[in-house]
């Protein structure tokens, strides 16, 4: 059995095709789990599967990700953020011409969560303490968990780990800050990890014991088309903004496994690692980033689907390269 380590990144409903690429996984006996380091989105898909894990195995870890996003689809009917008629005849999944995204869309840039929504509710965080029992999360010894946020005083990736992981840490990784108030843990306001670590891996090569990373990849890194559209120009700066810190930390864990050579570098735990990626460019590079709030139980099912489908093919491919060599050719896509 190989061990390998999940990077999964954030990205809203696109988080649905990660519980495709682990629901996957899951199945593969050939493979273990040894542990996760996931931003927003792909914090959320990492404790629901510590969470069940814990509860009942594999098995249990792939019902509890299938009635996370079922239910977050069935909270999310009462939601503003609903595909226009002419989204749904044209078969589009983005809500570019929802009538709510449009107005919330507009009023997150003229006022802050702060003024629009003094009270401090999120009805997110509501779902996922009732769809998630973090005493279960919290002795999942099974599987390691990392999860990033990002401090807004000090602009420092912050990382909460499995032994001590609660609802405000999870929000925290996925907070907005033009949607969301700063969560406060300890004293300190974090925002969304994926600013500092989209998501973070020296967790992963430092405190796991796998060579492998798989990196789940949801946000494109190379876009053909120069934007021209007001919305096309912000969503090409997130992915890039949300995708450098990714990036980074690839290059350099890449540059500092070439040094093993020195005692110094072996004597800190950084061991060799080899990269490998799970993405679906050609099918989500058309999805705008409305879509990211488009939480219908169809669309959800699709982005599983077209995950599913992408673990499936890369297992086929490059099984047999796990513990050999990187299949991510790190110059050519980073």
């Amino acid at each position: 059995m190989k061990l390998i380590e999940l990077a999964l990144q954030g990205g809203g409903s696109h988080g649905a095709f990660t519980w495709g690429v682990l629901d996957y996984l899951l199945l593969d006996d050939r493979i273990r789990i040894e542990g996760i380091c996931g931003t927003s989105a792909g914090a959320m898909n990492a404790v629901v599967l510590a969470d069940g894990l814990d509860r009942g195995g594999k098995e249990g870890a792939r019902e509890a990700l299938n009635h996370f996003w079922a239910s977050i689809s069935k909270a999310a009917m009462f939601s503003p953020f609903q595909r226009s008629t002419l989204d749904r005849m044209l078969g589009r999944w983005t809500l570019d011409t929802s009538p709510g995204f449009i107005f919330f869309d507009i009023l997150s840039r003229l006022v802050s969560p702060y003024e629009l929504n003094p009270l401090n509710i999120n009805p997110l965080r509501v779902q996922l303490a009732s769809l998630i029992d973090f005493e279960h999360v919290r002795n999942a010894e099974g599987i390691k968990l990392f999860v990033a946020a990002t401090n807004v005083r000090t602009g420092k990736q912050k990382i909460f780990r499995r032994e001590e992981m609660t609802v405000d840490m999870v929000i925290a990784s996925a907070c907005l800050p033009f949607l969301f108030h700063a969560v406060q843990i300890d004293g300190e306001a974090y925002w969304d990890g994926g600013y500092m670590g989209n998501p973070a891996l020296f967790p992963l090569v430092t405190e796991c014991g796998g060579r492998d990373i798989m990196i789940v990849q949801i946000n494109p890194i190379v876009r053909n088309e120069i934007p021209q559209k007001a919305s096309d120009i912000l969503n090409r700066i997130n992915e890039i903004s949300f995708n450098a810190s990714l990036i980074k930390e690839v290059r350099t864990i890449a540059m500092m496994t070439k040094l093993l050579e020195s005692q110094d570098m072996k004597e800190n735990g950084i061991k060799n690692t080899f990269f490998h990626r799970i993405n679906a460019d050609e099918e989500l590079i058309d999805l705008s980033v409305s879509s990211k709030l488009n939480a219908e139980w169809a669309f959800l099912q699709h982005l599983h689907d077209v995950g599913y489908r992408a673990a499936e093919s890369w297992m086929n491919e490059n099984f047999k390269n796990l513990g050999q060599r990187s299949t991510l050719d790190i110059d050519a896509v980073y």
